[in-house]
């Protein structure tokens, strides 16, 4: 079985319980592939990045398989501003976040609700230089494990998200991404774009950001922030220490 997402924003969540935490969120408009049936709980596997976890099957549509791979083939159409409005012929009216997908919205099979979407649009390749002006629209969102918007987001869903507006795929969880790109020898060699990795003390990564110029980095740690990056990590001006301990720095793109 296959689906998408109809609502805004919907929990994924490591177990089949609405108590079990959430690893990430579907947003408008992604497509699943339903992996398992348990209650009124699905298994699902995102088509963007392969994730893997558990939604209420309640808050989800189904969709053909002829769709799904429709969908996975066709270019990827995403809303480009904060927040903005899904309407439809009996006036509903669904506010959707920076990133939900409107690639389906000129599927009428799939489209039953005849949904409609007058804002701006983003899809294609961007150019590098463009990660960090669209890293800034995420600037002060709160730290929310799991979250993947400007009303909550984790370190790799902000990473995620930002290079995906711009056209990009990368994994959704930061031990994926450090796995992906070519390593830089130093800072030096960096660009804005690149993304910094940082590990625990027992070596496992547990965060990643986003370099800017002049050795800053925008990256999801209490609230989307901009610090300091150093040769040893993140430092963090307003309590005076380092907070986040560098392991390497990976070009991507």
């Amino acid at each position: 079985m296959f689906g998408i997402c109809n609502l805004a924003i919907v929990p994924v969540r490591s177990e089949p319980s609405d108590r079990s935490e959430i690893v990430t969120q579907l947003l408008f408009g992604e497509h699943i592939e339903i992996l398992e049936r348990q209650n009124q709980w699905a298994r699902i596997k995102i088509q963007f990045d392969d994730y893997v976890g558990w939604v209420d099957s309640k808050q989800y549509q189904v969709i053909s398989e002829a769709n799904y791979k429709q969908l996975s083939s066709e270019a990827i159409i995403l809303n480009a501003d904060l927040i903005d409005y899904i309407t439809s012929t009996d006036n509903l009216l669904l506010p959707i976040p920076l990133g939900a997908s409107l690639s389906f919205l000129n599927n009428s099979e799939i489209n039953t609700s005849n949904f409609d979407f007058e804002g701006t649009k983003t899809s294609g390749i961007k150019p590098k230089s463009n990660l960090i002006n669209t890293a800034f629209m995420y600037l002060n969102a709160p730290y929310l494990w799991g979250g993947k918007t400007p009303f909550g987001i984790d370190c790799s869903g902000f990473t995620q998200m930002v290079y995906k507006l711009n056209g990009y795929k990368i994994h959704r969880d930061a031990s994926q991404q450090a796995l992906e790109g070519e390593p830089l020898s130093f800072i030096e060699e960096c660009e804005p774009g690149d993304l910094a990795f940082f590990d625990n003390e027992e070596g496992n990564i547990t965060h990643v950001g986003i370099i800017m110029d002049n050795n800053y980095i925008i990256h999801a740690s209490g609230k989307v922030r901009i610090d300091r990056l150093d040769h040893t990590g993140i430092y963090n001006p307003e309590i005076n220490k380092h907070t986040h301990k560098l392991r390497v720095i990976k070009r991507i793109i």
